[in-house]
């Protein structure tokens, strides 16, 4: 478990289901945390998607729970993991919509990547980011990604194109 002020990483625990459950039928959440269509999933596809990650060595996911309440406010993590290039690809979403533009974001990106470069021995992470998505892009810019590539006009949302951005950062780069 990673913690900081205000929150804590840790591991998916059964109860927090029902608010996972909400958040991939969530469209505004859907819209932003992925760049696959923003389809509103039912709890068996939530399940199956979870059960993957936890089977799976090439992911690590958490919880971001408010460290004062311990209330579950979104989920992050690590997958595509190439153990032997010590390389993972991130992910953060903060699904409760009271805690969004908060520095939730900020605070649980900080956690993840003390958490990836220490304590999981990465020496690159990346991630993927819509070109539309411009506070997460400048949280990242803000942490030390560097944007590494395009692929253009890679994501189709309400009939019009987007670009895709792959963002990087090494560990020796990281502004701890």
């Amino acid at each position: 478990m990673s913690e900081n002020k205000n929150l804590y990483l840790t591991k998916i625990e059964k109860n927090d289901f029902k608010y996972i459950y909400e958040w991939f039928s969530d469209m505004e959440f859907l819209k932003f945390y992925d760049y696959l269509p923003p389809v509103p999933q039912s709890k068996e596809e939530v399940d199956k998607t979870f059960a993957y990650y936890e089977k799976n060595e090439e992911s690590e996911v958490f919880t971001i729970k408010l460290s004062d309440s311990r209330q579950i406010i979104g989920i992050a993590g690590f997958d595509d993991i190439v153990k032997e290039n010590k390389v993972a690809t991130l992910f953060i979403g903060i699904g409760n919509s009271n805690s969004r533009g908060r520095g939730y974001g900020r605070e649980a990106l900080h956690l993840l990547l003390d958490h990836g470069f220490n304590k999981s021995g990465f020496y690159r992470i990346q991630l993927n980011v819509l070109e539309f998505n411009h506070r997460a892009i400048a949280l990242y810019e803000k942490a030390g990604f560097k944007k590494e590539g395009t692929f253009r006009e890679f994501v189709l949302r309400d009939g019009k194109r987007y670009d895709l951005y792959l963002y990087g950062l090494l560990k020796r780069e990281w502004n701890k």
